[in-house]
């Protein structure tokens, strides 16, 4: 028996299925997302990533998380709920216009007082950060070409036992395409192969929709 499962499309949705559903406000979220941006809400993590996200939160009783991409608010909101009591989410992104969606869910959501948002470059905002641990948990969702750097940036301030997910990783299977040598892909596939061998962590890559790249620092 092979020890990988395609997902056909009926075989997704019998996953879809046996997951905890979404509450009306996420469902609401997604739905506003598609109207609002069509073809652009495929920036918005699939519904078992949330799930995913929020469980690993919670798994490590996570009080300091920071997220690099929020774009409409769906993966903060699941990370929020899954931080501890007192816990606090760090949202960087370039966008007020899909933040603006982001803040109204957060209010709906009553996780405004633990969601700090700030709108620039997540590269500036992770270096104005001291260099010391003060997160838990990070999940990187952004521009591809910079995940390097919010990743190093990241794990410098990541306490021992922290965890980083990272979206994306199998980029629609054109990470083993080596006549794609677009900016977006050759920087995935080094992030990739970067983290298979660095020794400052432990790691695993999960094909979970696009691919989710997990990270424990040792």
């Amino acid at each position: 028996m092979a020890k990988a499962t395609g997902l056909a499309p009926e075989l997704h949705e019998y996953l879809m299925a046996h997951r905890t559903p979404d509450d009306t406000l996420l469902e609401s979220l997604r739905e506003e997302t598609r109207e609002r941006l069509g073809g652009r809400a495929i920036m918005q993590v699939a519904p078992e990533q949330g799930t995913f996200l929020r469980m690993l939160t919670a798994s490590i009783c996570a009080t300091r998380a920071v997220e690099i991409g929020t774009f409409t608010g769906y993966s903060a909101i699941s990370i929020a709920r899954g931080l501890a009591e007192g816990g606090r989410l760090l949202c960087c992104d370039i966008s007020e216009e899909f933040t603006a969606v982001a803040q109204r869910y957060f209010e709906k959501a009553g996780l405004a007082d633990r969601i700090e948002l700030r709108i620039g470059p997540a590269a500036e905002t992770l270096r104005a950060l001291p260099d010391e641990p003060q997160f838990d948990f990070a999940f990187i969702d952004a521009d591809k070409v910079g995940y390097r750097t919010y990743y190093e940036e990241i794990l410098l301030r990541l306490r021992v036992g922290g965890l980083i997910a990272i979206d994306n990783v199998l980029w629609s299977g054109a990470v083993i395409d080596d006549a794609d040598m677009s900016e977006n892909t050759v920087a995935i596939r080094e992030l990739n192969d970067f983290v298979a061998g660095d020794e400052r962590v432990d790691s695993v890559m999960l094909a979970i929709s696009d691919g989710l790249t997990l990270v424990r620092k040792r």
